[in-house]
């Protein structure tokens, strides 16, 4: 499979025209007309939350497309007007020609993902935030016992780093379906999301072929401990890893009904800020938007 980290938008009719129907370039002219005082107050609330969450899904797009694209080919991504600054990341020296035609394929959709929202949200797009890579998984790695982490050092630790992305970007485009106020817009949301579950359940399958379990299990308990959710509190879901929470292959992160898990945009936030409020983890200096503070 030929390597391509570079942004790009589908041709599609289909595609190209998706949130276009929506008027998208009218309602991005309306967020940023005078604090949309030309829009009536409904109009303006159904605008600017549909265009917030939208910005809440660019600003993880960016960081899972950076990770995968400097995994990948130690280029980050290209063509989105002013980049944040970088931290870490570099190519993974990959000796299964599986695992890389798998990531080569996810570094592909991430970069079409933020490419696609940053073309329909048009000037409403926020710019690419500062991200931390290597301090972060660093203080992850301590903290589940894999000292000096880093996951572009070889294959199954960026295996097992990805893991860290795909299920925080699944449940959070499922806690963020029900507030999108347009139809057109939750379409879109719900065939990112739909990609990013395939990307999950891969990452998933791989991670338990290689009997990881005990490390996937570490990260779900602190994705709970940051965000609430999540093992031992009070929404139950066996988010816990390959082992799953009752022993056995878990290869979706669902609750006891064995739906989608969810997340609000705050409890994402959480857990991407490594337990700060406005800022941390992977975004040492936080995330532009409707939703940037984990506070609820």
């Amino acid at each position: 499979m030929q390597q391509d980290n570079v942004l790009r938008t589908s041709t599609s009719p289909s595609r190209r025209l998706l949130l276009g129907r929506a008027g998208a370039g009218a309602l991005a002219a309306g967020v940023l007309a005078a604090g949309l005082g030309r829009a009536s107050p409904a109009e303006a609330a159904t605008t600017n939350i549909d265009i917030g969450i939208l910005n809440f899904a660019l600003n993880l797009e960016y960081l899972e497309g950076e990770y995968y694209n400097r995994g990948v080919s130690g280029s980050g991504l290209t063509n989105i007007g002013t980049p944040g600054t970088v931290t870490g990341g570099s190519p993974v020296p990959f000796t299964d020609t599986a695992l890389q035609k798998l990531f080569t394929d996810i570094a592909h959709d991430e970069a079409n993902h933020v490419a696609f929202l940053r073309t329909n949200l048009g000037t409403a797009a926020v710019p690419e935030p500062d991200i931390d890579f290597t301090n972060t998984f660093l203080s992850l790695g301590q903290a589940i016992g894999l000292p000096g982490f880093n996951p572009f050092a070889d294959e199954l630790s960026f295996l097992l780093g990805a893991y860290v992305f795909e299920d925080i970007g699944v449940t959070a485009y499922n806690g963020a379906a029900p507030l999108i106020t347009s139809k057109t817009y939750l379409g879109a949301a719900a065939s990112i999301l739909a990609v990013e579950a395939y990307h999950s359940g891969a990452i998933r399958s791989a991670l338990y072929q290689a009997n990881y379990g005990i490390y996937t299990d570490r990260i779900a308990a602190i994705r709970a401990a940051f965000s609430g959710t999540g093992p031992g509190t009070s929404l139950p879901s066996d988010d816990a890893g390959d082992d799953g929470a009752n022993g056995g292959v878990n290869l979706a992160p669902t609750d006891s009904n064995s739906l989608a898990f969810t997340r609000t945009p705050e409890q994402v936030l959480a857990i991407v800020f490594a337990g700060g409020t406005t800022s941390g983890g992977f975004f040492p200096n936080g995330v532009q938007g409707m939703f940037t503070s984990s506070a609820t």
